[in-house]
């Protein structure tokens, strides 16, 4: 059982060190719906989406050579983990009757309408 208790811990040592819940894992422990739901949103929030980010950058940075400045942007909406954050958020701005429909889209991350 030492054996097994110890590949557990290195596993939880090397998840931890390149930032993966060691929940995502499936070692066992606090295996709960609504805690592993969790750990892969900050998953995604933490390591993911900053790594993602980081290479959109220096791609960017490769090619303005050749095509002039460029912006690459990840779209965050087609993450299917973040999916409660977003419903939350439009939530609060629908529910935000003291806002106008220009601060609304603003808000959300939508440019102005035509």
């Amino acid at each position: 059982m030492d054996f097994v208790e110890a590949k557990s811990g290195a596993a939880r040592e090397i998840a931890l060190a390149f930032g993966v819940p060691p929940l995502l894992l499936g070692l066992p422990g606090d295996n709960t719906h609504a805690n592993y739901a969790e750990a892969n949103r900050a998953f995604y929030r933490q390591t993911v989406i900053p790594l993602v980010r980081r290479t959109a950058e220096s791609l960017a940075h490769w090619l303005e050579p050749a095509f002039g400045p460029a912006r690459l942007e990840p779209d965050l909406d087609a993450i299917e983990a973040l999916a409660p954050e977003r419903e939350s958020l439009w939530r609060r701005v629908g529910d935000a009757d003291f806002l106008t429909d220009a601060e609304k889209r603003a808000a959300v991350g939508y440019g102005a309408a035509d």
